[in-house]
Formats: C-alpha cells, sequence, structure tokens
C-alpha cells in the first residue's frame, strides 16, 4: 500500500526540515515547499492526502492557501500551524474550511494526530462519496422505469457518456422524459456533488432569457436594480440543463455558442468575461436538423450541442414497457396506502392506445383512474373515451373539402384538439405533441379564441406555459 502523501508549507526552513524529519519517521511520504505559491503548483501537478501550512507567511498567506486548495479540491483536509496565538484566527481558519489549528510549539504527538485524524476524515468522507455515487447508479435510485429494447439502449447509452465532460443533446417528443434522463447523467457523473440547475428555454419570455442564462447587471435595463449571477454561474461545478433549447431566439443562441466556445460569459450589461465551469445537457422536441435548414437555429450551435445525440422514445415506440409504468403510477398515486389493479380489458386498452402525450399522459391517465375507480381493480369504465374507443377511430379525421390547405387543416385540427379538452392548452399542447408555448403563438396566429372570450388566448389564467418533463417516466 502506498504511502500517505503529505504536504508541508512554511517560509522557514527549519520548520520545514522539522516536520519533514517527523512526518517521515511514521511513513509518510512528504514534500516541502517554502511559499503558498509554490504550494498551490504542486497541488496542481499531483494529489495529496494532507496539507501542513503556516499561517503567516509573505505573499501568499496560510488563509489565501486555505481557500486556494478549496477551490481546487474541497476533500483535501488542512492543518493550519502559527506561532502567533489567536483565537479569532483560530475561529476564522476553521471557518473556512481548515480540518486543524496548531500552535508551532505544539507536541509531536499532537502533530501526528492531528494528521492521522485528517487522514481517517479524508478516508471517510472519500467512502461516503463512493457509497452516494453507487447508491445513485442503483436501481433503488432510478426513477426512469423501462426494460424495452429501446430503453436499454437508452440506458447503455447514458453508462457511457455519464462520467464524460461532452456536451450532450437529448431529443424526443413531450412526456418523453428527457429531463429525467438529463438528471441520471448528472448523477452518474463526476459532477453528481454539484448543482444539477434546468431552465425551459420556451418557458421563459424572450426578452428575459438571456438574462435568466447569463446574468446582468444593475442598472442595465428596466427592472435590474441588483447584480444578478445568471444560472451558467449557479451550475457552477455540476450540471446545466438546457430544456426546449429549439425555443431560443437566435441572438441568444449566439452567446450559448460563445459560453460553449470559451467556457466563459459576458452578464447583460456588463463587460468583463466571467468563467464558468459546468456540463451542458439540453434537450428539445422539435427538429432541430429542419430547424436549422429553415435558418431558425444556427448551424454551428446545433454541431456543438450534439457532440453526443441521445434519443428517447417514444411511449409508443416502447409498450412493453406501459404495464411496468402503470404498476409503477398506480404505487406513486395510491391514496391510504391501498393498492389497486387493472383489469385485462383495460390492459389492453392502454397498450393498443398511440399514447400521444407519451408517458406524461399515461402518469395523467392512471390518476384519473384512480380517483375515477369505486372498487379495487380499475376497467375499461374508468379510462378516457379517447382510449376507450379511439385505437378503433384511426383515420376518421373528416377533412370537410380536399382543396383545404396545410394551413386550413392543421388549423381545424387544433380546434378538433382544443374544444376535445375544453379549452385546457396545457392538455392540448400535449396531444398535439408541441410544446405550449409553440401553441399559443398558433392560436394567435390563427386568431382561434375560447367560445365566450373576448380576449386573445391565453389570458385566461396563464395557462399556456409548458409543463417539466420531470414525471416524464
Amino acid at each position: 500500500m502506498a504511502a500517505e502523501k503529505i504536504l508541508v508549507v512554511d517560509d522557514e526552513q527549519s520548520m520545514t526540515q522539522f516536520l519533514g524529519i517527523v512526518l517521515r519517521k511514521e511513513g509518510f511520504q512528504v514534500t516541502t515547499v517554502n511559499s503558498g505559491r509554490d504550494a498551490l503548483d504542486r497541488i496542481r501537478l499531483e494529489p495529496f492526502d494532507v496539507v501542513i501550512s503556516d499561517i503567516k507567511m509573505p505573499g501568499m498567506d496560510g488563509i489565501q492557501l486555505l481557500q486556494g486548495i478549496k477551490k481546487h479540491d474541497p476533500n483535501i483536509p488542512v492543518v493550519l500551524m502559527t506561532a502567533y496565538a489567536s483565537q479569532q484566527t483560530a475561529i476564522d481558519a476553521v471557518n473556512l474550511g481548515a480540518f486543524q489549528y496548531l500552535l508551532k510549539n505544539a507536541k509531536n504527538d499532537e502533530i501526528r494526530l492531528a494528521v492521522r485524524n485528517a487522514l481517517e476524515m479524508r478516508k471517510v468522507r472519500h467512502e461516503n462519496q463512493l457509497l452516494k455515487r453507487e447508491l445513485k447508479k442503483g436501481h433503488e435510485e432510478k426513477a426512469i422505469i423501462g426494460s424495452s429494447e429501446e430503453m436499454v439502449r437508452v440506458f447503455k447509452m447514458v453508462d457511457k457518456v455519464a462520467d464524460s465532460e461532452a456536451t450532450i443533446l437529448i431529443q424526443g417528443e413531450s412526456g418523453t422524459g428527457k429531463e429525467l434522463i438529463a438528471r441520471e447523467i448528472h448523477y452518474r457523473s463526476r459532477r453528481h456533488s454539484g448543482p444539477f440547475v434546468s431552465i425551459n428555454c420556451g418557458a421563459i419570455p424572450r426578452d428575459l432569457l438571456e438574462s435568466n442564462l447569463f446574468g446582468h447587471v444593475k442598472g442595465s435595463f428596466t427592472g435590474a436594480v441588483k447584480d444578478s449571477p445568471g444560472l451558467f454561474v449557479v451550475a457552477e461545478g455540476g450540471t446545466f440543463f438546457l430544456d426546449e433549447v429549439g425555443e431560443m431566439p437566435i441572438a441568444t443562441q449566439v452567446k450559448l455558442l460563445r459560453a460553449l466556445q470559451e467556457r466563459e460569459i459576458i452578464p447583460v450589461g456588463g463587460t468583463q468575461p466571467i468563467k464558468i465551469d459546468c456540463r451542458l445537457v439540453a434537450a428539445t422536441n422539435t427538429d432541430l436538423e429542419r430547424e436549422v435548414a429553415e435558418g431558425r437555429f444556427r448551424a454551428d450551435l446545433f454541431f456543438r450541442l450534439n457532440v453526443i445525440p441521445l434519443r428517447m422514445p417514444a411511449l409508443r415506440q416502447r409498450r412493453d414497457d406501459i404495464p411496468l409504468l402503470v404498476d409503477h403510477f398506480l404505487k406513486r398515486h395510491a391514496k391510504g396506502g391501498t393498492l389497486k389493479s387493472v383489469n385485462k380489458d383495460a390492459m389492453e386498452l392502454l397498450m393498443k392506445y398511440d399514447w400521444p402525450g407519451n408517458v406524461r399522459e399515461l402518469e395523467n391517465v392512471m390518476e384519473r383512474a384512480l380517483i375515477l375507480d369505486e372498487g379495487g381493480v380499475i376497467t375499461p369504465e374508468d379510462l378516457p373515451d379517447k382510449i376507450r374507443f379511439g385505437h378503433s377511430q384511426k383515420g376518421s379525421l373528416i377533412i370537410d373539402s380536399p382543396t383545404m390547405t396545410l394551413e386550413e387543416l392543421e388549423k381545424e385540427y387544433i380546434l378538433k384538439v382544443l374544444n376535445f379538452t375544453r379549452w385546457q392548452k396545457k392538455r392540448s399542447s400535449e396531444l398535439l405533441g408541441i410544446n405550449a408555448s409553440t401553441l399559443y403563438r398558433k392560436l394567435i396566429g390563427y386568431g382561434l379564441e375560447k367560445p365566450g372570450k373576448g380576449h386573445a388566448p391565453g389570458a385566461d389564467g396563464g395557462d399556456v406555459l409548458p409543463e417539466s418533463d420531470e414525471h416524464a417516466a
């Protein structure tokens, strides 16, 4: 077993020699340097298990060195020593993350004990991190349900790419579980202890999206009453999930491309770049290649995002998973601890339905069935009419005239879905398989209004905002 590596830092040569002798006798591998700057340079070149440093040193003092070490690797325990006893200095050192504070006239046994304790703490912390990581990898923590061939391929891809730093683009219809896969990638990565930050680019007004992403400085626009760091900074050390990236305006796409290329951002109204350190995972339910061809999405940004493409299958492409998902949702939404089951006829209907809203729609249907069912078994009568009869009505859409344009047909179909959902716009967007913000723009473009409403669509409660994929799989 290799000897633990100790780094000793002191501007006094005699002190580094003394500590080196004491610690080498204990079997440790000891490296000595005479300045804080040299210490940071060594730490960047090779790993150390413990650092012992003087506090009062010319140039970079021990407190500054401690801060630099914690920024590089917060798990390295640092023991600070000084010839000048001060209770406040000791308190400050511990508050900044020092493992222990010793006087230079400490006995040899005290020094050896401090190092042993620091090593033990590092070992326990390392074991805890490994345990947490394994738990997150385990099936008990897995929030994604599926054993079909399509989902097995997704899981294998996640295993391959999770621990890399590469940008990932997750593609798939609304409700297929893109955010859940992004979270799984985060929890399996080396950044799992950092934050997971997400934003839906289609849910934020376009004039505010840039500020949300990159931050802003005070006074940069009306309402900017103080500096804001932006979500790229909030995601420091972790994973930043950009959902519905296809909804991002071209001007913001330019800044996102620069952030990916230069690993730095400039806040709105700012002049100084800020370095960023986060892994980007993007998602979309639109065909970005078509968006590029039609000039709505930058080709250079698409290629930057599409380093590792990952496609989430629609539920109709993984029907074998429906019984597993049904069982999962029955358990999740069971009231009073009473578990219910689905009879054969109801399950057959669920298996035949095409699920345009994917797994999110299935969860909604099962939650509704649990509420309506009065017995212990869910039957076809507990399911919506579209599932009970819809599968036998394929191709029944009536086209009033063979001369209708595609635009007129789309308008009629949107109106049909809106009437079916009683103008619940979130629900309608799920059934149509489009983003709610896209539906909102189409309602305005076609001049569609809810019967009896005298105002623009969306004004009745603001129900056009997209739902998250949080419970999508």
